[in-house]
Order: C-alpha cells, then structure tokens, then sequence
C-alpha cells in the first residue's frame, strides 16, 4: 500500500492540490494541544508534514489522546500499544476514528484510516483533529488542557420560547420577503394590445 511509485499527470496534479491544503501553523498548534493534552505520555515529533505523519501513523498518540478527553480509566480505547505491523497501526487508526465519531465528531469530518497510514491526505487529518479540539472546547467538562483560543468556537445552541400571544401577532405581519405594494401605481400605463402612440 505504501510502496506506490510517483504519481502522473491527473493523479499527480490531484496530490498537489490536496498536499498544498496542508497548514504548517495548524501543525504547531495540533502538536502543542497534543502534548499538552497527553501530559507527557507522548515525545515531540519531527517538524515538517513528514514528521507528522510518522508521529501519528501508528495510532498510539491518536488514542491516547482520545482517552485523555474521557474521565480517567473510562477511555474508549481500552488497550494501545506500539506495533510496527502495519494492520495493527491501522486498527488502532480506526479505534481512534470510532471513539471520535461516538464523541460527537461527525462523519464528514473524520479522515479515512489510508489518509494517514500512507500520508495521503494529511490535510484532512489535520481538519479531524482541529474538529476534535473544537469539540472538546465547546463541551466544556473540564478535560480539554490548552489554550481554548488554539481552535475556532463551535455554535452552541440558541433555543427560544416565544408565548402564544407574540407568535399570534407575528401573523399580522407582512415581512418584505412576500414583497410591497406601496408605491405601486398604474398612472400613465395603458391597456394590454393598445397600440403605442408615436409622436
């Protein structure tokens, strides 16, 4: 899977654009929430895309940080251990997935298990991540260690309650969507099928 020689014409051009998505600033504040969230279980990765990668190919940091949004000893990811076989690491991969999607992340914005493992779409592990730590944030139960300011502020909801008199006299109203007839006038227009007067 990984041995893929270089890419051609309409698959290269393809990779381009998918490895120009990949944000070096996001990795530096992906990297600091990680350690800071694994309180030291996990040791610094290489800088650069490649370094990333090899960080999180095997899947232990992923769960480790998974379990560590969880209250202690209730982690969804019960074992995790370093393995240099490849359908372990992609196992724990997708241990990882399943327990982000139970979290709450949704389905679109999880990466696929090969996005990682073969470094195919790093950009789209970053969003996964970057979803994760939004998520963790707006949840607010006190398991989330970092700067809450590192990922964008998720929409909370807004519910409101409105009495039956004041929906009764929404009726009334006419919004502008529907559209207006003040100024309308038909001054100066003449009947349909008249003939125009040329002067």
């Amino acid at each position: 899977m990984a041995n893929r020689g270089p890419s051609y014409g309409l698959s290269r051009e393809v990779q381009q654009k998918i490895d120009r998505q990949y944000d070096p600033e996001l990795e530096q504040i992906l990297v600091r929430w990680i350690l800071a969230q694994c309180s030291g279980d996990v040791a610094q990765p290489a800088p650069g895309r490649d370094g990333f990668q090899q960080w999180l190919k095997d899947g232990t940091v992923l769960c480790r940080l998974i379990n560590s949004l969880h209250p202690r000893g209730q982690g969804p990811v019960a074992k995790i251990q370093a393995s240099a076989m490849a359908f372990k690491q992609m196992e724990q991969i997708s241990q990882f997935l399943q327990a982000a999607e139970r979290y709450g992340i949704a389905a679109t914005d999880i990466f696929q298990t090969v996005d990682l493992w073969e470094g195919k779409n790093m950009a789209c592990v970053q969003r996964t991540l970057m979803n994760l730590g939004s998520l963790a944030v707006a949840k607010g139960d006190g398991l989330f260690v970092g700067d809450p300011n590192w990922f964008p502020k998720k929409s909370q909801e807004n519910r409101r309650v409105f009495s039956e008199d004041k929906l009764k006299e929404g009726q009334n109203v006419i919004g502008l969507q529907m559209g207006t007839n003040r100024g309308a006038s038909q001054a100066g227009m003449t009947g349909y099928g008249m003939p125009r007067q040329i002067l």
